[in-house]
């Protein structure tokens, strides 16, 4: 390695930090045919990726940091690929030590929008770019094309923009990448992506244990359920994944691979994240705050073992075996319910973009959003299509809800995703992620919600008023102590 002499100034841009991630993603720049300056901490990684793919393309191999610095053409651009927290914070400023005014600094981890905004803005008082940029697709994506968030200045993306774009996933010829907004938002955007994804994997697991323990089907008889459903409406990479998952073996025992993984879901922190952010920004997420708290169920064995054997009645009753034209019915009623669910939490994470650019002035365009999430992405699924069209026809679009082809959907889903609910309830099989979306729905449906009865008990108790109807402009409290408790209107 130390035969490496990286010549001045001659890499397009550089990737620091070579793991899966970073390798594959200054892979795919090289096979793109830009010209690639690559460092890691451990001289080891470095070595490893020229002995592997140092013939795939350009790779400007550095041992010391100056070097790889040295080697980056003005603007310097250089991308960081290393664990978020403090090896994001270490790496950060050693580069900015080194860099200069108009030169970039890329942090394509996951990382808190709260700190991309603090290290943006103090790097901004040197003179240098900052960018969180949000990369999904996971290893292969990184390597054959993700989509790719990228946030920070217009003047920034405008020397990223076109080598990001040739390296992201394409549909009809469109990249799946584009700049989201100032500062912290490419990291929002992502960190919400990731909270629909875990939705969308919960709501995917509760159709299947549904199916199962309701249904009665095998699960080798649900993963060809889930393989007819890669030809409707719910086609999606998912949907791909968990078939795979479902028609696997398990080689040790000749049983269903799902039978064999212990059921505790582990988690990274972006859905904690998108769910503490809309407590915050006062969104409503249920389907991702459930898909969230499931997780943390499933992996809390002292509670599930001291609740399995309290004697709680579960107040279920055996049912019957279903004939064949009830499991068929109601495999169908599980799509409608999993699909309908699935719009709601997409619903979910686009209010809470759209209500964090308000908030921090970002001006994200939600049908940009949709567009680049339609392939690379962990999320990509068929009906983004219907997404992007939506606010396409309608950018002021106050929820996905109202889009008139998300509504018909709706409203064909909501009979039987009804049934499905109140099935799961009776059969004490547990559909959270089900039943929060539903519910949501019906609350933005109703015409008059309880929240009028929670506003009186809390001008009872702590005097916090109210609005009346017919003058919801005043705040009134009423004298609850007093024996006659008169209204008063407040200034």
């Amino acid at each position: 390695m130390s035969g490496f002499a990286p010549q001045a100034s001659s890499a397009d841009l550089g990737v620091y930090g070579l793991g899966v991630m970073g390798s594959n993603l200054a892979r795919n720049l090289a096979r793109n045919g830009y010209s690639v300056a690559v460092f890691n901490r451990t001289l080891a990684r470095t070595e490893r990726l020229m002995e592997r793919h140092g013939q795939e393309g350009d790779f400007v191999p550095a041992q010391e940091l100056k070097d790889f610095v040295a080697a980056l053409r003005v603007p310097r651009v250089a991308i960081i690929m290393v664990q978020a927290g403090a090896g994001t914070e270490a790496a950060i400023s050693q580069l900015a030590d080194l860099m200069e005014p108009g030169d970039i600094i890329v942090d394509a981890g996951n990382t808190l929008y709260t700190d991309t905004r603090r290290r943006e803005e103090a790097l901004r008082e040197r003179g240098i770019h900052f960018v969180g940029m949000g990369v999904s697709g996971g290893e292969e994506g990184a390597l054959l094309g993700p989509s790719i968030m990228p946030g920070g200045t217009a003047e920034s993306y405008r020397r990223l923009g076109p080598m990001l774009e040739s390296i992201s996933a394409k549909v009809d010829g469109v990249p799946c990448c584009t700049h989201v907004g100032p500062d912290g938002a490419g990291h929002f955007v992502k960190m919400v992506h990731n909270g629909i994804e875990y939705a969308d994997m919960q709501l995917i697991a509760e159709a299947y244990d549904l199916l199962r323990r309701v249904g009665g089907l095998s699960v080798p008889q649900i993963a060809e359920v889930f393989r007819d459903w890669k030809d409707s409406e719910l086609d999606s990479y998912l949907i791909d994944v968990t078939t795979e998952v479902l028609e696997r073996t398990d080689p040790a025992t000749g049983r269903p691979f799902v039978d064999v993984v212990v059921d505790a879901a582990s988690q990274k922190g972006t859905g904690v994240w998108t769910t503490q952010t809309a407590l915050d920004l006062g969104v409503a997420v249920p389907a991702i705050a459930e898909a969230t708290f499931a997780r943390a169920a499933s992996s809390s064995d002292r509670l599930r073992s001291a609740v399995r054997t309290a004697e709680i009645d579960p107040g279920t009753a055996d049912q019957p075996p279903m004939s064949d034209q009830e499991r068929r019915d109601f495999i169908d009623s599980v799509k409608q319910a999993l699909y309908g669910s699935k719009i709601a939490a997409y619903a979910q994470g686009f209010d809470e973009i759209a209500t964090a650019s308000q908030r921090y002035g970002w001006d994200i365009d939600l049908g940009a959003m949709a567009t680049i999430w339609r392939a690379g992405c962990i999320i990509r699924a068929r009906f983004l299509e219907d997404i992007t069209r939506a606010y396409a026809q309608d950018p002021a679009l106050p929820s996905l809800l109202a889009a008139p082809a998300l509504s018909s959907a709706l409203s064909t889903a909501l009979p039987a995703w009804r049934r499905v609910v109140a099935t799961s309830a009776l059969a004490g099989v547990p559909a959270p992620a089900f039943a929060s979306s539903l519910a949501y729905l019906d609350q933005l449906r109703a015409e008059r919600l309880p929240a009028a009865l929670i506003q009186g008990q809390r001008d009872f108790f702590g005097s916090h008023t109210y609005h009346r109807v017919d003058d919801p402009e005043g705040v009134y409290h009423v004298l609850w102590a007093t024996e006659d408790r008169p209204e008063e209107k407040w200034d």
